[in-house]
């Protein structure tokens, strides 16, 4: 740990700091947005896994769709989206594509649980999203945020052959803590997933994000950015752990904006394209000006 963390100590419940903190003031867009969403039978991440930037999203007209159902086969220890299997809905897809056609959308985010009960782990399902979407938006930009496909590639070149502008796919934490943080996922795994979106399909940008605060030290943090970049990784992000439910990880610490900053820098000093760091940082939180800002470096 550095000095640039508010360590937890034996705290049972460690008052949040100010600048992990977000207001809560769009009631009424949050509600309408919320829905329309319901609807269409559609689920948001930022539901589901209980979002701090729901509100300001939502009010700008901005969601990330979860797509194969809001019941996860797998149980990561930073995750509130409940264990289990859903149905899968052909109509999802279509609804996806309406849905963002009626917001109006210029750029669409899809991200989804793990369906490792699926053969081909969800991707073709993936793939007639994507297409739907580029169908009934055909002038937006389409990021994808994928689990790792129990490391079958077919399945991510599946995803990628419908046209995605963006390929995501989280590594979430340092190797040393994934037996605690993501027991059933596999960190060299989603490192191949990533280098192989890369390389399958160069024209898409590649990004990865992580959280912090769940027991990491500095080094392990910067290795991790090596890896990704090594990996081709263009763009990453980085934000502070916040425990969902009691039922989820505990904060081990909470890392101040300085040391965002300073990994930002260590970032862009590997050749990323962009690093977006700090506290109530997601992998899809302001995805679209990540994008714009992201292509503007490599032109």
């Amino acid at each position: 740990m550095t000095d640039a963390l508010v360590q937890i100590g034996n705290q049972s419940r460690p008052r949040l700091p100010e600048w992990a903190r977000k207001p809560r003031t769009h009631f009424e867009s949050l509600h309408r947005l919320k829905c329309e969403l319901r609807q269409l039978g559609l689920h948001t991440v930022c539901e589901s896994a209980r979002c701090p930037n729901i509100h300001e999203c939502f009010d700008r007209k901005a969601a990330t769709f979860m797509i194969l159902g809001d019941r996860c086969t797998r149980a990561c220890g930073f995750c509130s989206v409940p264990k289990g299997r859903a149905r899968l809905e052909p109509a999802e897809p279509s609804n996806v594509a309406r849905m963002a056609a009626l917001m109006s959308l210029r750029y669409v985010v899809v991200t989804s649980v793990n369906r490792d009960d699926l053969a081909d782990g969800g991707s073709r399902h993936f793939a007639e999203t994507i297409r739907e979407v580029r169908r009934a938006v055909p002038r937006a930009r389409v990021e994808v945020l994928t689990p790792d496909f129990s490391g079958d590639l077919d399945a991510v070149a599946c995803v990628l052959d419908a046209g995605p502008h963006v390929f995501n796919h989280n590594v979430e934490t340092v190797p040393r803590l994934y037996r605690r943080v993501r027991p059933q996922a596999d960190y060299p795994q989603s490192l191949r997933v990533l280098d192989f979106a890369r390389s399958y399909a160069p024209q898409v940008l590649t990004k990865s994000g992580l959280m912090v605060g769940l027991g990491e030290t500095t080094d392990e943090v910067e290795a991790l950015l090596r890896d990704l970049r090594a990996a081709g990784t263009g763009v990453a992000t980085i934000g502070q752990y916040l425990q969902p439910t009691r039922r989820n990880l505990p904060v081990a610490a909470y890392v101040e904006p300085r040391q965002f900053e300073r990994y930002r820098e260590y970032g862009l000093s590997l050749g990323f394209q962009m690093v977006f760091s700090g506290p109530l940082v997601r992998s899809s939180y302001m995805a679209d000006r990540i994008d714009e800002e992201a292509r503007r470096t490599a032109c």
